[in-house]
């Protein structure tokens, strides 16, 4: 008897299992897309919309530029926060609950950003944006992953991924203008009536698959602990990161104990994670073969593609004098290009496997930015500098797109929200720590170019002192002739070394791209459009 009702036990769960293999969503999978995308564009905007208008803002609310770049820390460290917390904020009240409630916070400290009155007011509005926020990205791209069937969710991704790349391209642009038109404020009080719409959409069109069931008792279970642990570590990374240059790294008191902070929150973060019954991050997912590469391989992606999105504009701006939207401009051909290029990277996904397409897009990557390294000089026009930006956007979709997808491969459902939650973590952390060190770089390599420069600016130089002769000449000669002709000598200098330092990061980005064509072939060969590839669960 014992025997007979241990044998029953698995057919009482059939039906169970059967339901949840046979859920649609209500409404059309296509419009839910939509929906919850047009949310994920509105928060991922924010990421990039602010950068350029920083001095404005710092002018006016009476604040120094260094205390206006506070105005990015702060969000990024609340929303780097939030990230990978939205799969026990989903048990909680649910995934569409959850959804809802980050849209609201998002909006409403929109406004409030928009109206805050002094720096502090600004900086305490922006954390909870960042906080609204950050539910957001994750949430969208898991309600993707579950309202399509495994053969059409790359196309859904590719949606996702347009929203994830195009917002942080054409954030400076819209960011430029309404600040130079406008004022700063309308940044935030853009979002308003987004929100408003995506709330409406979201109440009417989302539902919460049956294996996600919400418990008000899990409230009671946040691991506080493992919050603690990594708000620790976030605030750490993000600071350190932001404030490095500026404070000449670890030559800095400040930079070292907040990069120990974010070392010790770390490895304190990883051991109560493993073993917290109900952690607020699911690591034991590391587990996962394809899962773990998916995170390490998305967040080069994250980096290289921010890297590449703050490089260009911020060329052009100081060496070719471009305004803030004419630089963002330059970028917008990119967009275009990507429109393109995503929806057939898409169907892609479900025809080719994962890890090829993801070693195409790198090999892309690579090309790319060999091409521009090489062709990324002082004297290119506007339309030279908008076919380099669209050779960097082309490959992304390939590796965005069939990575996210591979990341849900052969894991339960109900993991979802964990996984688009660290995946999503994975990309922001690796755009942060990419937009720090290449641009670290950047200034390393110039100074060390202009050093080596410097060394022909000798009498013993027969060019130097022709050219010399030649500009004091036309500066009305005389010794006032001869300073204004050494001062625009060492100027082209500057400028020559810069250029050369933006070429020596970009192929190193290059270098980089060969390495991640090799590491994409880590992941497991799967079928497209079926199941776990074999040796993908563990």
């Amino acid at each position: 008897m014992a025997e007979t009702a241990v044998a029953e036990k698995p057919a009482e769960s059939k039906p169970d299992d059967q339901n949840h293999a046979n859920w649609k969503p209500i409404a059309n999978p296509w419009l839910i897309a939509a929906t919850v995308a047009l949310a994920a564009f509105m928060e991922v905007l924010d990421t990039s919309i602010a950068n350029v208008a920083l001095p404005h803002i710092a002018g006016n609310l009476g604040a120094s530029t260094d205390q206006g770049t506070w105005v990015l820390t702060s969000y990024l460290v609340a929303n780097a926060i939030i990230l990978p917390c939205g799969g026990w904020a989903s048990s909680v009240v649910g995934r569409r609950n959850f959804f809802m409630i980050c849209i609201c916070i998002f909006t409403v400290s929109s406004f409030l950003c928009g109206i805050a009155p002094t720096l502090p007011i600004l900086l305490i509005c922006r954390v909870f944006q960042g906080i609204g926020g950050g539910g957001l990205q994750p949430m969208a791209q898991a309600i993707m992953a579950d309202s399509f069937e495994e053969k059409k969710r790359g196309q859904a991704f590719a949606l996702y991924g347009l929203v994830a790349v195009l917002a942080p391209s054409i954030g400076p642009t819209i960011g430029g203008w309404i600040t130079d038109n406008y004022s700063w404020r309308w940044i935030f009080y853009i979002n308003i009536p987004v929100g408003i719409l995506a709330l409406v959409l979201t109440q009417r069109l989302v539902q919460d698959p049956p294996w996600i069931k919400p418990d008000r008792k899990n409230l009671r279970n946040l691991d506080y602990i493992g919050l603690g642990l990594l708000t620790l570590a976030m605030a750490g990374l993000q600071i350190s990161l932001d404030k490095g240059e500026e404070n000449d790294w670890f030559a800095s008191n400040f930079i070292r104990t907040f990069a120990a902070l974010f070392v010790f929150g770390m490895i304190g973060l990883i051991w109560w994670e493993w073993k917290h019954k109900a952690p607020i991050m699911n690591i034991k997912l590391f587990k996962f073969k394809n899962f773990a590469i998916c995170c390490f391989l998305m967040m080069l992606v994250g980096g290289v593609l921010n890297a590449g999105t703050v490089l260009q504009p911020q060329f052009l701006q100081q060496l070719l004098g471009y305004t803030a939207t004419n630089a963002g401009m330059a970028l917008t051909a990119g967009g275009i290009a990507l429109v393109i290029v995503m929806p057939a990277a898409g169907i892609a996904t479900g025809k080719f496997a994962a890890r090829n397409l993801a070693a195409v897009g790198f090999a892309f990557f690579a090309v790319a930015y060999y091409y521009v390294s090489t062709h990324i000089t002082l004297d290119m026009s506007f339309g030279e500098a908008s076919l380099l930006r669209v050779i960097q956007m082309i490959p992304i979709p390939f590796c965005f797109i069939s990575i996210t997808n591979a990341a849900y491969v052969g894991l339960p459902k109900e993991a979802s929200n964990q996984v688009s939650g660290l995946i999503n973590f994975a990309r922001n952390i690796g755009g942060s720590i990419f937009i720090a060190v290449t641009g670290a770089l950047v200034t390393n390599r110039s100074l060390f170019h202009q050093n080596r420069l410097q060394n022909h600016m000798q009498a013993a130089n027969p060019q130097y002192v022709q050219q010399s002769h030649s500009l004091g000449i036309f500066f009305g000669g005389g010794a006032d002739g001869m300073n204004m002709a050494h001062a625009t000598i060492y100027q082209q200098l500057q400028q020559q070394a810069a250029a050369m330092g933006y070429m020596d990061v970009y192929r190193m980005l290059c270098w980089m791209s060969c390495i991640m064509v090799l590491c994409a072939f880590l992941l497991s060969k799967n079928r497209p459009g079926q199941g776990a590839p074999e040796g993908a669960v563990h």
